[in-house]
């Protein structure tokens, strides 16, 4: 008869659920496993599926007691650094957003709204739209893929019941947090400039010519033109857009792999 020791079942419970908070914190957080598209079932499935293919190569974990104090503090532990790797992948994204919102707000479509089920709000449509860009750009270059694969990696770096929590993670992570604004702004500065530059046109053409109805001119105009820049703007956005994609990817261990 096969029988096995209280020890042994605890490692392995160790062995498994310990990396399994960790992956699926990181699958509620980080785009693009957090579409509310994909069901919990289907994440819960993936969680499974990822901890059994990379537990056997993990480094090996302390014995514990998984029900000790200890063991319920690592594993709260394991969902801290899930969540936030997830963030990391999540602020690239918040910051097109960001973009998006900003065009829209220059070009006079901050009304024109639609429902985004990765906030839970209306956002703006510029936003869909340049959100809905990089998402399929991120799936082009595999960026899935590279999530999952920093995610084994991390297991590596920082070890499970090893990590220690210092002043510069915190750092790291309102660092990152900045990232949000300055590359919103960076990436919706072509098409800022342009608009503009047309509204100074029009506030001069308005002050030349005074009889001209610029609200029924201006209007139309600042759409045409934003989206015209919009467009001229698409050829050019795969390099800062990967760039981004890069730094987020880095951000996900860089939060506690600190230099």
């Amino acid at each position: 008869m096969i029988s096995f020791t209280s020890s042994e079942i605890n490692a392995w419970i160790v062995a498994f659920f310990f990396p399994l908070a960790r992956i699926l914190s990181l699958l509620v957080t980080a785009p693009p496993f957090n579409n509310a598209a994909l069901s919990v079932r289907i994440r819960l499935m993936l969680g499974l599926a990822i901890a059994i293919a990379i537990t056997p190569a993990l480094p090996k974990i302390p014995a514990l007691e998984p029900a000790s104090g200890l063991g319920l503090l690592i594993l709260a532990q394991q969902m801290i650094i899930g969540f936030a790797m997830g963030f990391s992948m999540r602020l690239v994204f918040t910051a097109i957003d960001l973009a998006g919102t900003l065009i829209s707000n220059q070009m006079g479509l901050g009304f024109a709204t639609a429902y985004d089920p990765l906030s839970t709000s209306q956002t703006p449509v510029v936003s869909e739209l340049l959100g809905m860009i990089a998402s399929l750009l991120f799936l082009s270059v595999n960026g899935h893929l590279m999530i999952i694969a920093t995610l084994a990696q991390s297991f590596t770096l920082i070890p499970i019941g090893t990590l220690s929590v210092t002043n510069a993670s915190w750092l790291n992570i309102a660092n990152a947090g900045a990232m949000i604004f300055s590359s919103g702004v960076l990436l919706s500065l072509p098409v800022v400039v342009a608009l503009m530059i047309t509204n100074i046109a029009l506030g001069v053409l308005g002050r030349v010519a005074p009889q001209l109805n610029l609200m029924a001119i201006g209007f139309p105009l600042t759409i045409a033109l934003g989206f015209s820049a919009l467009i001229v703007s698409m050829s050019h956005l795969s390099a800062p857009l990967q760039k981004m994609f890069e730094f987020g990817l880095q951000s996900m261990l860089g939060y506690f792999v600190l230099k």
